[in-house]
């Protein structure tokens, strides 16, 4: 039997087939109706797999969106999921930071893979993906870009978190003559700052694993591991931690 873990996040749904290991993963965008795109997940993920629901045990799904899924057979917290696909991913991992759409967590785990402390900051979208998003945008690049237009620039202090207000700082930094590769080096900088600053509420200790979507930038890890001192890791499966931990779950329910 196959298992499926379920992620939605609030910009991008992830999904898992799961049995014994990895099988498939899928992406897709959460968009308005997170229901929708939970069950245009499930079916992909069979259809991909070219398997059936009789095939499927086990359900369980996580994420901003979990409530409004109404055929998982369990519905669990992304704290517990993401600590789970963390430890899977890396059993040697002790301190996950995951920095998604629009929150940042540190999950603390014990030698088991058990959870012993998390923090959130999920008040608002400073420091988020959503944030680099919006702020890269404004500057004429995609997210795509970032790696490639920043490596190696310095960059200029950003003060603002607040989304509207970076905008309107970054329109300021531009007028006055600052690349827009310096400016998106600032911004990277400012989000690193705000990991470690959520670091520092807890106690960290190594190995460090990044995950979420700005997991795959390497100038935003080496950047974070540099301010934190630690050497942080990333895994090709970062993106997924959330629904990995779901479908781990889905197979010992």
């Amino acid at each position: 039997m196959y298992y499926i873990g379920i992620d939605i996040g609030s910009t991008g749904a992830k999904g898992v087939l799961y049995k014994d290991d990895i099988i498939c993963r899928e992406i897709m965008p959460t968009g308005w109706k997170p229901k929708e795109t939970g069950r245009n997940l499930y079916y992909k993920l069979l259809n991909d797999s070219n398997i059936s629901e009789k095939d499927i045990e086990n359900v369980v799904v996580t994420g901003y969106g979990r409530v409004a899924v109404d055929f998982a057979d369990k519905v669990v917290t992304e704290i517990t999921c993401h600590a789970k696909g963390g430890y899977y991913l890396n059993n040697s991992v002790r301190t996950i930071i995951d920095i998604g759409g629009q929150d940042s967590k540190v999950i603390s785990l014990d030698s088991n893979g058990q959870v012993k402390d998390f923090i959130m900051n999920d008040k608002c979208a400073a420091g988020t993906g959503k944030f680099l998003e919006v702020t890269i945008n404004s500057l004429g690049a995609s997210l795509d870009e970032i790696d490639e237009i920043t490596e190696g620039v310095e960059p200029v202090k950003i003060n603002s978190m607040c989304t509207v207000f970076a905008e309107s700082e970054i329109i300021s930094l531009i007028s006055a003559g600052k690349n827009k590769e310096e400016v998106a080096m600032g911004v990277i900088n400012a989000i690193a700052e705000q990991g470690k600053n959520l670091l520092k509420k807890i106690k960290v200790k190594d190995i460090v694993l990044f995950t979420g979507g700005l997991a795959k930038s390497s100038v935003i890890k080496d950047t974070l591991s540099k301010k934190i001192n630690e050497n942080i890791i990333t895994s090709r499966d970062s993106l997924y931690a959330g629904a990995i931990g779901a479908a781990v779950i889905a197979s010992e329910l």
